[in-house]
C-alpha cells in the first residue's frame, strides 16, 4: 500500500539577525542558528558569513566594550510572528541571554527583521524591524545570501547598506 501523500504547509520567509558579544561568540551564534533549525515550523534556508562589529551602544559605540559578531539568517516559518519571536526568545533564554540594561553586553540576540514582507507595530514586535534599515550588521551579512533582498518600506537592502556608516568588517576568527 502506498502511504498517503502529506500535506505540506506553506511557510513565510523570513529574516533573522543574530550578534553577541559575550563568550565565545561564534559558537553561540552557531548554536542559535542549529536551535531554531530544530524547532518544529521553523527551516533555515541560508546563513551568511559572520560580521565583527564594535559595540553600539543608545550612546554609539563603546570601544571598551568587547566587539560583536553578527550574522543573518534567511528562514522559512509556519509560526506567525509572535510565535516566531517566542521561539526565538526561548533560544536566547537557553543561550544565557540576559535583559538587564537596554541596547547591553550579551551572549546573544535574535531579532526578527523581516517576517513575510508584513508591516506590524505590535506592542511586542515591530515590523521590519525598526532600526535595521541603518544597520550595516545587519544588511551587509544579508546581502551576502541575498543580493537583491528588499526592506519593506525601504527598498532594496544594497542600498540601505551603501547608506549605513556602522563599521562592519568579515571576521576571519575560525574557519566557516
Amino acid at each position: 500500500m502506498t502511504p498517503r501523500p502529506q500535506r505540506m504547509r506553506v511557510g513565510h520567509p523570513a529574516v533573522l539577525a543574530f550578534g553577541g558579544n559575550l563568550g565565545d561568540r561564534e559558537a553561540t551564534i552557531r548554536a542559535a542558528v542549529a536551535a531554531l533549525e530544530a524547532t518544529p515550523g521553523i527551516r533555515v534556508d541560508a546563513v551568511s558569513p559572520l560580521y565583527e562589529t564594535p559595540a553600539l551602544k543608545l550612546d554609539g559605540i563603546d570601544h571598551d566594550a568587547p566587539a560583536y559578531l553578527n550574522a543573518v539568517a534567511l528562514v522559512e516559518t509556519i509560526l506567525d510572528p509572535l510565535a516566531l519571536l517566542d521561539a526565538v526568545n526561548a533560544v536566547e533564554d537557553r543561550l544565557g541571554r540576559v535583559r538587564d540594561e537596554r541596547w547591553g553586553d550579551r551572549t546573544i540576540d535574535i531579532d526578527i527583521v523581516d517576517y513575510d514582507g508584513i508591516v506590524s507595530d505590535d506592542e511586542r514586535v515591530t515590523l521590519p524591524h525598526p532600526r535595521a534599515s541603518e544597520r550595516a550588521f545587519v544588511l551587509v551579512p544579508w546581502l551576502d545570501i541575498a543580493p537583491d533582498a528588499q526592506l519593506t518600506g525601504h527598498g532594496p537592502v544594497a542600498a540601505l547598506a551603501a547608506r549605513a556608516t556602522d563599521p562592519v568588517r568579515r571576521y576571519e576568527g575560525s574557519a566557516s
